[in-house]
Order: structure tokens, then C-alpha cells, then sequence
């Protein structure tokens, strides 16, 4: 694997250790750390052995599929069992391990390891991303915002634009459906979303609809009206979100619905994609010479939009004006979502202290920038920059094998998202896994397979998050909701 340090080049570089660990510091330490199966298990456990060679502690990687992260992390620190020491999951779950206890605080540690170099790490991710309630309980691996993919050279051939709005992706996708894109003479594919059920397809439907729902920015939010959590389903926008799904499916591989999105970052690297949509991993997947067919054809932008929004009193769609879309690019009201927000590590607050010390020195020497730089440039790894300095076009970038051209829109359209004033935060209330990952998921895929119809998806959706809401508590999920997004 290119650019990988290893060996005795890597470990000479690995003196900066944060916490000024010794060799030999943790001998005989045994530290388990539980995360999913593939991208992110890679870096973790090829890294795992130079990190035990420098320190002596053995990290055991525990890989899970990623329907069963979330529950079996849970249920270890839950019941007690304690049998996971440490995990790299979703930021938005640490709101469930802190409410019981069992995700260690981190602040101390953080600001005593100079390594790190944590004014490094992007804002968002230090100040979203890492912290509950103004404490640090995750260390930043990963940056992750939703990106739209195009190839370059077939838009130019056909004389079509980069799609601004959904309306457009869709003319787009259905006019260059079907051709031959990589020269092999198969048919080729206008779309590729991944939509498979129980995997991470249910974010795609927000980026969509909060394109329509959250245009007054950030603070505005997109899942819930922020007066009394009524969820933002049954209106016109979350309608015109289900029937995109629908229509770019037409336009997408025969076994779309069974896709995850290892499976549609491959079809775009090999050209068989002419439009898709996913994290940051593309563009590193896509300049790989091993693998990629695209190298100098595609492109990446901030996710389209909408020219219209969602009135949220009357759910009717109206169109963008100043008023109401004060944050539109030439008509059109960009909200990029921040999806999942990036793999992070935990560390469970039950386990030994020796254990603790070696997991955090473990999670610092992965996001340090001497491993970091490395392991955001290979899409094999599932981590995506997230360093300030990782976003601008430099020798690291260069050395990876990433043109001018395409670093220009591949960390243009990062820069964008993140920084944009109308970026979607993700759900980070008390159960959310349950109300996006099981709910949301479950109703889109029903709906996609055509077991139920638009107004059933919608009642679905929304009948499952009151009844969350009822169970758990609608004022304690509202507060605890507006506090996320900082609504006043």
C-alpha cells in the first residue's frame, strides 16, 4: 500500500509519542478495541503492531458489522461485562455511553498531549464532534461530510453542467444513463447512491430533504421543529426527498438496493458511474492507480440543493428568497449535512487504568499527523482529512497521487461543506441510533423495495419518531435537541 509508513522509517518517526510514552511503557497491557469490519478496522489494526513495537501494549481490533456496532457496544459497557476497553464509532452515539456512565472523559488527557496537536483538528470536529456538554470524550480520527461525485469528462462531452439542485442530478443522471462510461462496452450507470437496508444508507434521504427544511442555517436544524419537536416528515419536502430515491433508481445499477457504499465506491473508481454520492472516501479511492479508472476525469462539489424550501407551518413547498433562503448560492439553498460526523475513539470508563492510558496513547498516535496525513490520502482506510492543515493542497496531497485540479474540488468541496453557515448537524439526542437506524432506515427501505407507498413512508417515519419522543421524553429531547444545534 503506497505512501504506508512501516518498519523501523516508521518507528523512528514515532518518538513524538503524545504523553511521552517509553518503550516497553505498557508491556504485558492488552488493550480491545471494538469498531466495524473494513474501512477503519484497516488502519487500526495495520497500525496496531507499530504502536505495540513502540510501546508494548497489544491492541486486539474486535470488527463488527456496522448494523451491530452501535448495540454491541451498548450491551458490553451496559451490562457490565466490560469486555471492550476502548471503540471508534459515531460521535453522535456518545450521548448514550455518557447518559450511562461509561464513556471515560478525555479533556485532561487531550490538553496535556501536545502531539495530538489538536488546534490542528478542524473546528467542527473539536467542537462537535469530540465534546458533550463542553468535555472531550473522543478523539477525532475522520472528517465526514456527504460529497457529490461526478465524472468531469462525460459532463463536458455531453455539454452538461455540474448539477446545483436535485432536479438537475436526476436530468443529469437520466441523460447519461446508460452509455458505455470506462470503455469496456457494458452499459453504464447515470446514478449509484448506496441504498442497502441495515447498512449507512439512511443518511442519504437527509441530505435531500434538509436541503429543503434547514435554510435560516445551522441552528435552524433539520430533523425536529425546534418549538415543539414535531419531526420534519409529513411536508412537501421530505415527499419530493422519497421521490428522488425513487427516480435515481431508475437511473442507478440493477441491485442498487442491495448496495452499501463499499460497494459504489469501487463502480465509481472503475468509471462505471457517471454521478454518485458518499463520504470522502471517493476521492481518495479515485486517484488509487491501482484500482481507479477515473484518474483526471472526476470531480467533487458540495452536496445540490433546492430553489425551494419547506414552509414549516403550512409543509408546502415554496420558493428560495432572501428572506427565507438567506444563505443561497445564485437561488439555490445548499444545506451540505455533516453525516455521521466522523469515526472517533472512545474509551470505556470501567476499565482498568493502565488499560485507559494505553488505549488513549493509542488513539493519539493514530490521529497524530505522522500517521493522520498518511492515512487520509488512501481510501482503503475509510478516514478522511479533518486536520485544517490536510485541506489545503500541499506535498502530502501531491505525494499521494492527487492533481491540482482535483485537489481544488475534492478539498474545495470539504472547505465548503464545513465551513458553510446552513451545515446540517447530525441527530445527536439520547437514542438517536433508534430513530435513524432503525426507523428512518427501516421505512426507506420498505419503501424503496415497494412494500409500502410515499404516505405510508412518511406516516411511518413520523409515527416512529413521536412515539421515541413520547417514550423518552418530548421536552427533555427538545432541549436536549435546540442545546445540539444551538438554537436560542
Amino acid at each position: 500500500m503506497r505512501h504506508l509508513l512501516a518498519g523501523a522509517s516508521a518507528l523512528c518517526l514515532l518518538g513524538g509519542m503524545g504523553m511521552a510514552q517509553a518503550a516497553g511503557e505498557f508491556d504485558g497491557v492488552t488493550v480491545n478495541v471494538m469498531t466495524q469490519t473494513g474501512a477503519i478496522q484497516e488502519p487500526l489494526q495495520r497500525r496496531a503492531p507499530e504502536f505495540e513495537a513502540l510501546t508494548g501494549a497489544k491492541i486486539n481490533v474486535i470488527a463488527v458489522p456496522f448494523s451491530d456496532l452501535y448495540q454491541k457496544v451498548l450491551t458490553d459497557w451496559a451490562s457490565g461485562t466490560n469486555s471492550v476497553d476502548a471503540a471508534v464509532f459515531a460521535p453522535q452515539w456518545m450521548v448514550d455511553y455518557i447518559a450511562g456512565g461509561y464513556l471515560e472523559n478525555l479533556t485532561a488527557r487531550v490538553e496535556a498531549d501536545e502531539a495530538i496537536e489538536q488546534d490542528d483538528v478542524g473546528a467542527f470536529f473539536r467542537d462537535f464532534s469530540e465534546k458533550y456538554e463542553g468535555d472531550i470524550y473522543m478523539i477525532t480520527l475522520d472528517g465526514d461530510f456527504h460529497m457529490m461525485y461526478y465524472r468531469k469528462d462525460l459532463l463536458d462531452e455531453a455539454g452538461l453542467a455540474v448539477p446545483r439542485t436535485w432536479d438537475e442530478y436526476l436530468e443529469v443522471a437520466k441523460a447519461l444513463h446508460g452509455k458505455d462510461m470506462n470503455g469496456d462496452g457494458t452499459p453504464d450507470f447515470g446514478s449509484c447512491i448506496a441504498k442497502k437496508r441495515n447498512a449507512q444508507s439512511y443518511w442519504f434521504v437527509m441530505d435531500v430533504v434538509g436541503s429543503m427544511t434547514q435554510s435560516k442555517g445551522t441552528s435552524q436544524g433539520a430533523f425536529f421543529n425546534t418549538a415543539d419537536m414535531t419531526p420534519l416528515v409529513d411536508n412537501e419536502g421530505f415527499r419530493k426527498a422519497l421521490d428522488f430515491l425513487s427516480e435515481s433508481t431508475q437511473y442507478g445499477p440493477p441491485d442498487e438496493l442491495n448496495l452499501d457504499v463499499s460497494d459504489t465506491r469501487p463502480l465509481f473508481a472503475s468509471g462505471r458511474c457517471a454521478l454518485n454520492l458518499d463520504w470522502g472516501d471517493v476521492g481518495t479511492i479515485s486517484i488509487d492507480p491501482a484500482n481507479s479508472k477515473v484518474i483526471g476525469k472526476w470531480g467533487a462539489s458540495i452536496m445540490p440543493g433546492s430553489t425551494e424550501v419547506v414552509n414549516w407551518e403550512t409543509g408546502e413547498l415554496e420558493a428560495c428568497t432572501p428572506d427565507n433562503c438567506p444563505h443561497a448560492i445564485d437561488g439555490v439553498n445548499h444545506a451540505p449535512f455533516a453525516a455521521f460526523g466522523g469515526w472517533g475513539g472512545g474509551i470505556n470508563a470501567a476499565a482498568d487504568d493502565k488499560v485507559k492510558e494505553a488505549a488513549f496513547a493509542y488513539f493519539s498516535y493514530m490521529t497524530q499527523p505522522a500517521q493522520s496525513n498518511q492515512d487520509v490520502t488512501v481510501g482503503i482506510t475509510g478516514f478522511n482529512p479533518y486536520r485544517t492543515s490536510q485541506l489545503t493542497y500541499s506535498d502530502l496531497w501531491k505525494n499521494a497521487g492527487m492533481s491540482e485540479e482535483e485537489a481544488e474540488v475534492y478539498l474545495g468541496a470539504i472547505n465548503d461543506s464545513m465551513n458553510s453557515p446552513n451545515m446540517i448537524l447530525d441527530l445527536r439526542i439520547p437514542q438517536n441510533q433508534k430513530y435513524q437506524q432503525v426507523v428512518l432506515d427501516e421505512a426507506i427501505s420498505r419503501f424503496l423495495a415497494g412494500e409500502i407507498d410515499k404516505e405510508a413512508t412518511v406516516q411511518a417515519v413520523a409515527g416512529g419518531w413521536n412515539e421515541l419522543n413520547d417514550e423518552i421524553g418530548v421536552d427533555e429531547q427538545l432541549e436536549i435537541y435546540r442545546a445540539t444545534i444551538g438554537a436560542n
